[in-house]
Order: C-alpha cells, then sequence, then structure tokens
C-alpha cells in the first residue's frame, strides 16, 4: 500500500478551501446583481448580453454548487471531486462571459479555477483516507 503524500493532501484540501471561497464570492457577486438591477453596468454589443438580476441568479447558484462540492472534497469522495472540476468549468465560462461587467474578478476567479481543477485532477484522490 502507498502512503499519503503531505503535499498531495495539502493540495486537495487547498482546492476544497478554495472552492468554498470561490462559492461564496460567487455568492457575493449574485447577490449583488439580483438585490440591486443597476449595480452592474452593461456593456453595449456583447454576445453574452443579460440583464443583471440573470446575472446574479447564475451566479449564486454555480456560487452554492460549487461551495458544497468544495465541503464534498473533504470526504476524498470521487463524486465531489467530478462535481468540483465541473463546477470549476462552468464558473470559469461563467467568468468568461462576465468579464465585461467585473473584468479584474472576473480574471482572478478564473486563474482560481485554474488552481482547484490541477489540485483536484492531480492530488484529489491523496485527500481519502487509505
Amino acid at each position: 500500500m502507498q502512503e499519503r503524500s503531505k503535499a498531495a493532501v495539502g493540495f486537495s484540501t487547498f482546492a476544497g478551501v478554495l472552492m468554498i471561497t470561490i462559492g461564496i464570492w460567487h455568492a457575493i457577486v449574485g447577490f449583488a446583481g439580483i438585490l440591486e438591477n443597476e449595480f452592474y453596468a452593461a456593456t453595449p454589443n456583447y454576445v453574452l448580453e443579460l440583464d443583471a438580476t440573470a446575472w446574479g441568479w447564475t451566479h449564486l447558484i454555480a456560487g452554492v454548487i460549487v461551495a458544497l462540492a468544495g465541503f464534498g472534497i473533504f470526504s476524498g469522495a470521487v463524486w465531489a471531486r467530478t462535481v468540483g472540476v465541473v463546477m470549476a468549468v462552468v464558473s470559469m465560462i461563467a467568468n468568461f462571459a462576465f468579464i465585461p461587467y467585473q473584468p479584474v474578478w472576473s480574471m482572478a476567479l478564473i486563474a482560481l479555477n485554474i488552481a482547484v481543477i490541477w489540485a483536484l485532477t492531480v492530488h484529489g484522490r491523496d485527500i481519502a483516507e487509505p
């Protein structure tokens, strides 16, 4: 039986904590868009032009799912890692589409989601008990 790498467990834990944080950030952005329709400045001639309320609900729902998957990562379950990677990709796509509204925020979350995908795909199984 192979011994677990402490660094790998650390990266998996990092991914779980990062997913919870990203989920909370998505929820905050979502609430801002839902509660105040004029919070985000609309940009003309953008392919994915949505109302601020629609963006708010998109971010809120994605945030809740990402945060819940982040908590699941600590169990070492395969489903949690799978949902984590899929939701990190969804989060990246949503933030890419959100760049005209909040460019710095969106790019930061895209970078954090890349770190989550890397940690879950390379070191995800090491958090589970052998």
